[in-house]
């Protein structure tokens, strides 16, 4: 049986469930196919005090150093992430703190057959640093800005091609990212799309009533979600600001972060304040709720790698209105999902969930589009992959369950 190293900023924890939760998945799915054994590493940035006061890097000092998540053991080591230099220093902060960790995990008898890393910067690059000190294969997972905008800097950029050089493949979860990656000059033969799943167990219709009813939605108004952290990046201001032409449509919106209160005054400013409801993070659970209440999604991110949230929606039945940018289209490939904006504006929105209103989607189709997207193909590529790495290195291959 393969024995791997997952190492990942991007890595839940008891005191953020909800952070990095597509990195778990995937590897909770890797494990369950019985082919594979994993320890995660997740090291958080160091910080001396606890406690909501403050904020994110509160909750980093109060996460555990060591948890089970899922009968998966998880070390979330500290490493120290340097004010106003933390871009070009993290990498090997991150490294020393990967290798003290990855070494302990050795003596304790846990010695991995390869490294798998999530998200290129600074975490693929600290991993790199480990691979090369340990003598280990290295697989590289691109999620999204760690290749569609961290490479607009120079020091990064350079980092991030040589650690593509050095490892032994490199996964995109969508097509996008791969030739975006190639074009920053990484070797194509070297990457495999691997997209991401969608759990269609905990992600379904349901009773659609009575999730309108627990939600306190208003029976016959038509109601729009936003999910996603509260960043500038996500575009909630776009589907609130697009209230203002859609004057009989409601909004929720899942998710917390620095822009909260700046949304609020935009809702307030804007007249729609009465429409918007804020629902705070939510869990998944608490997320299946709202996809399977609503009445359609709305995506208006600038930059996606594979968005998650709407194939969440999709698997509870719900259509989808999305920007039309990096994977998205990927996975909004059909007009049985949804719709892709014609613009990533306010009126963009408004024009999509036009569209959505004018040709309504069937719920029960929407939900068979989701059903293409398991994680069966996923993880038999991540397997398929490993093999493949291990016999290329002249290592023992394991031996499929």
């Amino acid at each position: 049986m393969l024995k791997i190293l997952t190492f990942s900023t991007l890595y839940p924890s008891r005191e953020m469930p909800s952070h990095g939760i597509f990195v778990e998945t995937r590897l909770r799915h890797l494990v369950a196919s019985g082919q594979v054994q994993a320890r995660v590493v997740a090291p958080v940035p160091w910080f001396p005090f606890k406690g909501p006061r403050f904020g994110e890097y509160g909750r980093f000092a109060a996460t555990p150093h060591t948890e089970q998540r899922h009968g998966l053991s998880v070390t979330h080591p500290r490493f120290v992430r340097l004010p106003k230099v933390g871009m070009s220093s993290a990498p090997y902060t991150l490294a020393w703190t990967a290798l003290r960790a990855a070494r302990a995990l050795q003596r304790e008898g846990f010695d991995f057959d390869l490294i798998d890393a999530h998200y290129f910067y600074p975490d693929g690059v600290a991993a790199a640093m480990v691979a090369r000190a340990l003598d280990k294969p290295l697989v590289i997972t691109a999620r999204g800005t760690d290749i569609n905008l961290i490479p607009a800097y120079t020091f990064p950029r350079k980092l991030i091609l040589q650690a593509a050089r050095q490892a032994d493949a490199a996964i995109t979860v969508c097509a996008a990212l791969k030739d975006e990656l190639v074009l920053l000059g990484a070797d194509a033969d070297k990457i495999q799309v691997l997209r991401n799943g969608v759990d269609l167990t905990l992600f379904h219709p349901g009773d659609r009533d009575a999730c309108r009813r627990r939600l306190g939605l208003a029976p016959g108004r038509f109601t729009l979600a936003s999910v996603g952290h509260l960043i500038e990046r996500k575009g909630h201001e776009l589907v609130i600001g697009a209230l203002k032409d859609l004057t009989d449509v409601d909004l929720l919106i899942a998710g917390s972060g620095p822009e909260e209160a700046a949304l609020r005054r935009l809702a307030a400013d804007l007249g729609v304040a009465d429409r918007v409801r804020f629902l705070g993070a939510l869990p998944q659970a608490g997320l299946r709720e709202v996809y399977a209440g609503v009445d359609a999604l709305v995506l208006a991110s600038s930059r996606e790698g594979w968005a998650n949230v709407l194939l969440e929606a999709m698997a509870c039945g719900t259509p989808v209105a999305a920007s039309n940018v990096w994977g998205t289209p990927e996975v909004v490939s059909g007009p049985e999902a949804g719709e892709l904006m014609p613009e990533r504006t306010a009126a963009g929105v408004a024009a999509a969930v036009r569209q959505l209103r004018a040709v309504p989607r069937d719920r029960a189709v929407v939900r068979r589009y989701a059903e293409q997207f398991s994680w069966d193909t996923t993880t038999q590529g991540q397997i398929d992959l490993f093999q493949r790495i291990l016999a290329a290195r002249g290592l023992p291959e394991f031996r499929h369950a």
